[in-house]
């Protein structure tokens, strides 16, 4: 069951996240979601510990640059949701 939520970004961070769901075809909520998942999937002493936390930071910043192979819709959502059991 989905559940709605209020959060506040900088604006340029959500611009950024937008257009990184839409060219891998996954909606902003569904991006959140997974990467919100990951954070308690394992026993990280802090998010420093977090491996996404270094990029995340420096896409907050204007400094990342972040390139993927082009996926098929279909194998972007077998990803996720085997990311869900």
């Amino acid at each position: 069951m989905d559940v709605k939520i209020t959060i506040s970004f900088d604006e340029s961070v959500i611009n950024k996240a937008k257009r990184y769901a839409d060219e891998n075809n996954i909606s902003l909520s569904r991006l959140t979601e997974f990467l919100l998942n990951k954070v308690p999937s394992k026993n990280y002493q802090s998010l420093e510990d977090f491996p996404i936390s270094d990029w995340v930071s420096m896409v907050g910043e204007g400094q990342a640059e972040y390139q993927t192979k082009a996926r098929k819709n279909k194998d972007i959502k077998k990803e996720y949701f085997k990311s869900k059991k």
